[in-house]
């Protein structure tokens, strides 16, 4: 067997995630902005570049059967790292390109998304797995939780900082806050994996379980119910929060006016309320329910349902303009996007030790590939909904607020799909949901 994480390994894989956020919040909130906003491209445009680098990530699964198998984790977190640092630094490079030089810029957008797509994939599926291998089984949702908390730590300071930093705007200045921001994130991920797993190797994988080949694992693991229909509502509800999650920015600047720093500042608004939602769950599962599945199943359901009420509130900020209250808004959507995710991500660390051991990485990497795969559809979607109202509807915070409807409508059906995960629970589910379930 090998040795379990104690705390400090925990949160030092906590600081692998912040790392790996840091960057990645750049890349779908301040360059989508500059793309749309300073540049005048179609918001369609970082929609295809984004759903690019999630539909890379298809090989997590993949990724995470070679974990399965006895490998270290560590080279592929920091190769991943590297990898997406230097994906960041490009895109940048190429935002700024496309200013004087479209197609070459585009044409160096899409290998540095691509760059990003395999870094993320490769820290994040290993990171994922090392900690559902290394985690005791009941410490998985409070140390999903730690880690989910810190990386959306990184997203707060990140655009707190790099939005201070943004002003007053400049394609020089964004690229230095971008390479910054790379080596930074680069060398916090080398000093928090230095020796992590040394002196608690992984031991030698049982003869029969090392012959699995990766199609006999992800066919076994799509034939358990529970993991079939968390991955559907994985896509679902992932779907639902990608499509908001790359007008938001654009919205903000178009229909209030706010400058590039001012975006990300509010960006950071919203990841400040993920953060406190995060607590808020974290907090409830671990006092009242012991971090049980149904505890977190209420809060995945409900968290679903309270955030298409604030995407509402979105589509009368579009209705109003600018003397509807952004922020606050904002922070409230945060808030409950936070409570409904870091309750998912607890239960899914639950259920990747579900059906015996062994088969972890494939189980989170089909989850991550779930999401990756919703977030390229949201993105494009979302983008691409918006600049179809905006042409065929003049007043602009209309035509984002019929976008922010159907986003709505999704975190409701969501919610649906959150009840049914384990179909002995839905007795206990909402009323508004019990009565979805039995009618015709």
């Amino acid at each position: 067997m090998s040795a379990q994480f104690g705390w400090l390994g925990v949160v030092r894989l906590g600081l692998v995630q912040a790392a790996l956020g840091a960057i990645v919040v750049l890349t779908t909130s301040t360059l989508n902005r500059v793309m749309v906003v300073e540049m005048a491209l179609p918001a369609l445009l970082p929609g295809l570049l984004l759903a690019w680098h999630y539909i890379v990530q298809v090989a997590r699964p993949r990724m995470g059967h070679g974990a399965d198998q006895g490998r270290q984790c560590t080279p592929w977190i920091l190769g991943g790292m590297l990898t997406l640092a230097a994906g960041g630094w490009l895109a940048a490079v190429a935002t700024v390109t496309m200013g004087t030089q479209q197609l070459a810029g585009i044409a160096l957008a899409l290998l540095a998304y691509g760059l990003i797509g395999v870094g993320v994939a490769a820290s994040g599926t290993s990171l994922l797995t090392l900690l559902a291998k290394r985690v005791a089984p009941e410490r998985r949702a409070a140390a999903a939780t730690t880690v989910w908390i810190m990386m959306i730590a990184g997203f707060v300071v990140t655009a707190g900082v790099s939005g201070s930093l943004l002003d007053p705007f400049s394609p020089e200045r964004l690229l230095r806050v971008s390479g910054g921001v790379a080596v930074s994130a680069v060398l916090l991920a080398c000093v928090a994996m230095f020796r992590l797993e040394s002196g608690t190797r992984a031991s030698a994988p049982e003869a029969p379980e090392a012959s699995v080949s990766f199609g006999a694992a992800l066919r076994g693991v799509w034939a358990e119910p529970k993991a079939r229909r968390f991955t559907v509502f994985v896509f679902v509800s992932m779907l639902a929060y990608s499509m908001q999650d790359l007008i938001l920015e654009p919205f903000a600047g178009v229909v209030f006016g706010l400058t590039p720093g001012g975006t990300t500042r509010l960006s950071g608004t919203q990841h400040a309320g993920a953060l406190t939602g995060m607590l808020l769950a974290a907090g409830a599962g671990s006092r009242w329910a012991g971090g049980r599945w149904g505890s977190l199943r209420r809060w995945t359901v409900w968290g679903c349902v309270a955030s298409g009420l604030t995407l509402f509130g979105l589509v009368m900020a579009g209705l109003q303009g600018p003397g509807w209250p952004l922020p606050a808004n904002v922070f409230l959507l945060g808030l409950c996007t936070g409570a409904f995710s870091i309750a998912a991500i607890g239960s899914m660390m639950g259920l990747a030790g579900e059906g015996g051991p062994g088969h972890e990485g494939v189980r989170m990497g089909l989850w991550g590939a779930a999401q990756a795969q919703a977030f390229a559809l949201g993105g494009v979607v979302g983008t691409g909904a918006s600049d179809v109202a905006r042409w065929l509807i003049r007043d602009t915070g209309m035509a984002y607020g019929i976008v922010f409807f159907i986003n709505a409508g999704l975190f409701i059906v969501a919610a649906w799909l959150a009840a049914h995960v384990d179909p002995r629970s839905t007795r206990q589910a909402p009323m508004f949901l019990g009565l979805l379930r039995r009618a015709p």
